[in-house]
């Protein structure tokens, strides 16, 4: 893995910027969110502050974007999803993705260390939001934000992040009610480059209010939550549940797997 690459380089920073899909007007807002203080010659000339801007407009960016895609979410259903979204792994994941970890400035020590924390690349990539914002505003970081973070709502959505309503509607439905959620498909529209779905949670018979997603395990997520809300149960939970599987532990029961998406 190459690091420590010198963006005095016409090659390294047109190489980062295809990468970003962005071209700056102003290189050196580049160069800086890309210096980590341990090499600055003071940290006011590291990606700190670039970082702290960074933050707050992907802040902005991810609950205007939530406020537009879900409009029936409460304010606390809002904020668990942003909070996964906005996250430090989420961040580490998308720098991990634009290989930002090969374009940072490091400081010697950082460099031969065994293992890069988390928060190396995370705050890299929050100080790239920042420049990208400075140098060009708000459209230009929504477009870089979202050419991104909008698959990762869409993971946090379909159970593959830490927040998974149908594992809580599963514990909650096992133990209350004595029965296994199951999910029917109501309806399906658009092309098949682009379908929507629209799944229904039946417990005990009981059909409960329908939702739509771009895709069916993001549908199954969605209706489950409105199989909590109805049941009085979402306000409940505080913290998003941790599930390697993506769903509750299968015990024997009736439950339809996940089907494949289209």
């Amino acid at each position: 893995m190459r690091r420590n690459v010198a963006l005095s380089h016409p090659d390294a920073l047109d190489a980062i910027q295809n990468l970003l899909d962005y071209r700056f007007q102003n290189l050196d807002l580049l160069r800086s969110a890309l210096t980590h203080a341990s090499v600055a010659d003071n940290r006011l000339a590291s990606n700190e502050r670039l970082e702290f801007l960074g933050d707050a407009i992907l802040g902005l960016v991810i609950c205007e974007e939530l406020f537009r895609r879900f409009p029936d979410f409460l304010e606390g259903e809002l904020t668990r999803v942003k909070s996964v979204v906005v996250s430090r792994e989420t961040c580490a994941h998308v720098a991990d993705r634009l290989n930002l970890i090969d374009y940072l400035n490091l400081g010697k020590g950082i460099i031969e260390a065994p293992h890069m924390p988390t928060s190396l690349t995370s705050c890299a990539y929050e100080a790239v939001v920042g420049a990208i914002y400075q140098d060009g505003g708000l459209e230009p970081a929504r477009r870089f934000i979202l050419a991104h973070m909008a698959e990762e709502i869409d993971r946090v959505m379909a159970g593959e992040h830490r927040l998974n309503y149908k594992s809580l509607l599963q514990q909650h439905a096992q133990h209350d009610l004595g029965a296994t959620p199951t999910y029917e498909v109501l309806d399906e529209k658009g092309p098949d480059h682009a379908k929507a779905f629209e799944l229904a949670v039946v417990i005990r018979g009981r059909r409960y209010p329908s939702a739509w997603g771009p895709s069916k395990k993001t549908a199954e997520q969605l209706a489950a939550m409105e199989a909590l809300r109805v049941l009085g149960r979402l306000e409940e939970e505080t913290e998003p549940v941790v599930n390697e599987d993506n769903d509750a532990p299968a015990p024997e029961s009736d439950a339809a797997p996940d089907e494949d998406d289209a």
